[in-house]
């Protein structure tokens, strides 16, 4: 949050009745519970690799595909490391995203280009942009660090029939192309289902629904597909997820600006 916003919050609050701060105070911490039971809940995996299938739809109904690898390393007292890598079609064939997410502070992000065999660095002032023409923004695609957040409770809901807790979280980083978002947890395995995010402007600007939940390791859970609905240009990405293999023995030499260049 930026230092007046801050200010201006603290003179509100100092306004407020007593009991509205309190109301304010509790459902902040009540969001922050059910975030940090999430994170608890998927922590621990070590690392992971998998295969995507990206499909782009335009607001005409047109389709176009790709398919990527990913593979992801958790680290101690940080965010998780992260590369895709694309395998097809052949003009974004070699092309890789390499991403370090932090807990505080902006998160690190290179994009190699095949092309001109160069590394290019994801500026914080772009992370907002989308990814490779796709409706997830480089923001999207790092690990959602509790510390990225501020929290609040809204309620208990329902989602097709399912228990589930609505929070809102807005983004502490300024660059951010989101305001906040709306995020629906089941409250059986505290998985988010949908997310709505909402731009600088507050208004509705993507809906991501997480689908096909699968277990692994008995403990970890995975959506099997991820469906980004863009509502203000109609166009759409779904990612569908496959071959999760945990455990694999990645490294950090596997997450470098070197092997960004390997990745094949």
């Amino acid at each position: 949050m930026r230092a007046t916003s801050l200010l201006i919050a603290l003179s509100l609050l100092g306004a407020m009745p007593a009991a509205a701060v309190d109301g304010a105070g509790e459902a902040a911490a009540r969001g922050l519970e059910i975030a940090t039971e999430a994170d608890r809940r998927d922590t621990g995996f070590h690392d992971f690799r998998a295969e995507l299938t990206m499909l782009l739809r335009n607001r005409h109904g047109e389709e176009s595909q790709r398919q990527m690898r990913t593979q992801a390393l958790e680290v101690d007292g940080d965010g998780d490391k992260t590369m895709i890598i694309f395998d097809s079609p052949l003009d974004v064939q070699g092309t890789a995203l390499l991403t370090f997410s932090h807990k505080t502070g902006s998160d690190d992000q290179w994009l190699y280009l095949p092309a001109v065999k160069r590394v290019k660095r994801i500026s914080s002032s772009n992370k907002s942009g989308p990814f490779m023409g796709s409706e997830f923004a480089y923001e999207d695609l790092a690990s959602q660090e509790i510390e990225k957040y501020t929290y609040r409770y809204v309620q208990d809901d329902t989602l097709d029939g399912q228990a589930m807790f609505l929070i809102e979280r807005d983004p502490v980083d300024e660059n951010s192309g989101y305001r906040r978002q709306l995020v629906w947890i089941d409250q059986a395995e505290y998985r988010p289902i949908k997310i709505e995010f909402y731009d600088r402007k507050d208004s509705l600007l993507k809906t991501l629904t997480f689908t096909g939940y699968q277990r692994y390791l008995e403990r970890f859970w995975r959506a099997r597909e991820m469906f980004m609905q863009n509502h203000q240009t109609g166009k759409s990405t779904l990612l569908t997820w496959q071959n999760y293999a945990f455990r694999v023995g990645l490294e950090d030499s596997d997450f470098t600006t070197n092997s960004l260049k390997r990745a094949k």
